[in-house]
């Protein structure tokens, strides 16, 4: 019985030292982005990326804590504009300043989450005007340090963020096309 005991704690501590060896090759970084069509001028939409008060109408985050506390100071668009929230542990607490803008095709935003795991990232938004519509891209970036790396040998970042990205878009869609 002892003997069998041994061969499967030897099994696991194999797996186990497997799995934390297999995350150090994982890439140093990730990217997660999606994208849609919008029937609308990109000097139409891009101010509902370039105010971070205007993404409340669109952003998924918003509906998973309606109790979200957010706090917006900087300037009232574009650079320098800056927002923080602290809600529930589906929303997490963090903060957002936009660092680059330029309208109508490009908004950069360095984005710092506190909880519930401390990450320091980017998001951009991209707009491409096509005849009469819009491509606009949404996308989130940055370094994937080793903690990272172990959790996604067990989830998809970019199934999880992309999914709500999708969310967003469509949502950002169907306010810009009524």
């Amino acid at each position: 019985m002892l003997k069998i005991i041994l061969i499967v704690l030897a099994v696991i501590a194999v797996v186990v030292i497997g799995l934390l060896l297999y995350a150090t090759t994982r890439p140093n970084s990730f990217r997660v982005q999606r994208s849609i069509t919008i029937k609308a001028p990109a000097d139409k939409i891009f101010p509902q990326v370039n105010d971070l008060r205007a993404q409340q109408s669109w952003s998924p985050w918003e509906a998973k804590d309606p109790a979200m506390k957010r706090t917006y100071s900087g300037e009232q668009s574009g650079k320098g504009a800056k927002y923080e929230w602290e809600g529930n542990k589906q929303v997490g607490h963090g903060r957002m300043e936009i660092v680059e803008s330029s309208p109508p095709t490009k908004v950069l935003m360095k984005l710092d989450f506190i909880t519930p795991f401390p990450a320091n990232n980017m998001a951009e938004f991209i707009l491409e005007p096509k005849g009469d519509s819009t491509v606009v891209t949404w996308a989130i970036f940055g370094p994937s340090p080793y903690m990272s790396k172990l959790m996604g040998i067990f989830m998809s970042f970019d199934t999880m963020i992309g999914k709500e990205f999708d969310t967003g878009l469509a949502k950002l869609k169907a306010q810009m096309e009524k």
